[in-house]
């Protein structure tokens, strides 16, 4: 018999705690909840879950807190959910280590999505593998890693090696949303420059390579203030069927 993923649920507030604990079960998942950071910390240390649902505004530890704890010993994916709006958050959750960041409110579709995409890159090994390898497919647009290969509609786009790089770092991430600073590095290097501008022209040259409308992208999506997310990877939708 398959053991059930088992999320954790650190989420003060008794009726979202409880709606989401009742979409999960729902779903065929185990849940573990709390309303403090402390015991979710804890939590994690002693029950290993598969992914955290993390709020930032708890009664006892800031959520930040609670990413830098677990970050220090664990790679199990964080969601973090909560009602801050503010760019300057959502960069810093991401930044320390969060996989990703729903804004309240939120529907239970979008929840269940997030959690199956961090649910893929946490059983991911380390160092790639030939699932990782594979090529990248969404809407039309193939992207091979190993032919440096990238069609859209079958017709080959030529891109610089900068903009590949760009590319198959955010296919290889797909779902996942990007922090500029986290792309500038990948692709500049740690010591680059973290002035956004460089980045922004080539995602323009991109997104007039692959987009049908530059102006409403269907590929590469934006998160305004945060960086990029690239549209979820069919193969590993139909891995999860």
């Amino acid at each position: 018999m398959q053991a059930k993923v088992t999320i954790l649920i650190i989420e003060d507030e008794k009726n979202i705690c409880d709606f989401i604990a009742t979409t999960l079960k729902a779903q065929g998942y185990k849940t573990i909840t709390t309303g403090l950071g402390r015991e979710g910390i804890s939590l994690t240390a002693s029950q290993c879950p598969d992914v955290i649902l993390l709020d930032l505004g708890l009664p006892d530890v800031d959520g930040m807190e609670v990413i830098r704890q677990v970050r220090s010993y664990s790679a199990i994916p964080i969601i973090v959910i909560s009602a801050r709006t503010q760019e300057k958050e959502k960069v810093m959750a991401l930044d320390l280590g969060a996989d990703d960041y729903i804004t309240k409110p939120f529907g239970s579709s979008e929840l269940l999505a997030r959690i199956r995409t961090a649910l893929r890159h946490g059983n991911r090994p380390v160092g790639g593998s030939a699932m990782v390898d594979r090529p990248y497919k969404a809407r039309g647009l193939v992207i091979d890693f190993d032919r440096r290969l990238v069609t859209v509609e079958g017709e080959a786009v030529h891109l610089t090696q900068v903009e590949f790089k760009i590319v198959s770092f955010l296919a290889r991430n797909a779902g996942r949303v990007m922090t500029y600073d986290t792309l500038i590095s990948h692709v500049w290097g740690p010591y680059a420059d973290d002035n956004n501008r460089i980045l922004r022209v080539n995602m323009a040259n991109i997104r007039r390579k692959l987009e049908k409308n530059p102006a409403e992208p269907q590929f590469i999506l934006t998160e305004i203030g945060v960086g990029y997310r690239m549209a979820e990877d069919e193969n590993q939708e139909n891995d999860t069927e």
